[in-house]
């Protein structure tokens, strides 16, 4: 049996140049260019960044963004802004923002946002506020200047206190881009983190702490003792016998707070009664009984017959120069109304315990009697100090 023959193609010098001639007019004939393209890369933008002013969930945010383009952005052009283009997290806030919402500044030159190009270094603001793509086209006008390559760009929106926020942050706490692209030559992209805010909690326990002390007979207050008779001590004020022939009598008592109270502290005195005697008798209070409310030099009683209120009284001072605005001038001038909660110290924030009209005060209480005084040898009365803390 014969096998079957097959043919033997043999190349020869004249088919190869052949082939090469048939090739060479097909390339002529499509263009070389289809086979051999290049690749170009896209320029990028360098330094971008975007800053929020809140990265809390569900928060309205101002943005500030930032990059540098090592391409020129001339007039015409477009920078546009989109938030997170994948996921479209983001939402609208108020898509009628005005021109003051918005800053835009290439290096040092700032450029004047508008809704409509005029004259000058402008930029036109566009919100694009329709799911896909929330975001902002800002398109440099006409007649600005171009900006040059290598020049940072920083672009606020809705930064400030005062501006509507022009967008809202996602719900959900992740990573999202944010592109920046446009007609301008370059694009880029960079991403910001959206958390919730962390809540910082803490606890300050309240201190308050009042102490009346006793002074002794020379103790000052104002240039004058304070106590001319007698020491006085934390719970008792001993005026011994008066005389009408030794004028007014002065005893006192000093005050010390302590507190981390944030708006301060007050201290009130007030009498259960006048100083009353087993008989009835009383010394009233300053002036001639009227219970002086608004502080005034002390004045002597002045002994009108059958007007017992007038026979002799008692009044209140304090050193401390806050209060009231300083009313009793630091004890030269006296009150006499502590027949009701009278405020003799207090300050309006924390206090030390030891600093004059913030911790410390004296409160001086005087007795002048005249001829026409009752006899008594156990006048007595009750004075109440409360202290309280202002939070």
């Amino acid at each position: 049996m014969q096998r079957a023959q097959h043919p033997i193609y043999n190349f020869t010098l004249s088919t190869q140049i052949a082939l090469l001639l048939i090739v060479s007019v097909f390339l002529w004939s499509v263009g070389a260019p289809i086979l051999f393209q290049k690749v170009h890369a896209a320029s990028s933008l360098t330094q971008v960044s975007d800053t929020l002013t809140s990265s809390n969930t569900l928060a309205p945010a101002g943005h500030t963004i930032k990059f540098t383009s090592n391409m020129p952005i001339n007039p015409n052009q477009t920078i546009q802004i989109i938030l997170d283009p994948v996921t479209n997290a983001f939402t609208e806030a108020y898509s009628l923002a005005t021109s003051t919402d918005f800053t835009f500044y290439a290096g040092s030159t700032p450029y004047t946002v508008v809704s409509t190009c005029t004259s000058g270094n402008q930029v036109s603001a566009v919100g694009n506020y329709v799911a896909p793509n929330e975001g902002l086209t800002l398109t440099v006008c006409s007649g600005a200047a171009a900006i040059s390559s290598s020049t940072p760009i920083v672009i606020g929106i809705a930064t400030t206190t005062a501006s509507t926020k022009v967008w809202t942050n996602p719900a959900t706490t992740g990573s999202y881009r944010i592109t920046v692209g446009g007609t301008q030559t370059n694009a880029g992209e960079t991403r910001v983190m959206v958390l919730p805010n962390v809540i910082l909690t803490a606890l300050v326990n309240t201190s308050f702490t009042f102490v009346v002390t006793g002074l002794a007979t020379t103790t000052g207050l104002n240039g004058q003792y304070a106590t001319t008779t007698a020491s006085s001590s934390p719970t008792s004020l001993p005026f011994a016998t008066l005389a009408s022939s030794t004028g007014p009598v002065t005893l006192a008592q000093q005050l010390n707070v302590t507190t981390n109270a944030r708006n301060g502290f007050s201290v009130t005195v007030q009498e259960n009664q006048p100083p009353t005697s087993s008989t009835g008798a009383t010394i009233d209070l300053f002036a001639n009984g009227a219970t002086t409310t608004t502080p005034i030099p002390w004045t002597a009683p002045t002994a009108q017959l059958d007007v017992p209120s007038t026979y002799g009284h008692l009044g209140v001072t304090s050193d401390d120069a806050d209060e009231g605005g300083g009313e009793f001038s630091s004890g030269q001038k006296w009150a006499g109304n502590i027949d009701q909660p009278r405020v003799i110290f207090s300050h309006t924030g924390p206090s030390d315990g030891t600093t004059q009209n913030k911790g410390k005060a004296i409160v001086a209480y005087r007795i002048q009697i005249s001829d026409l005084q009752e006899a008594g040898n156990d006048y007595t009365n009750t004075l109440t100090y409360v202290a309280t803390p202002t939070f």
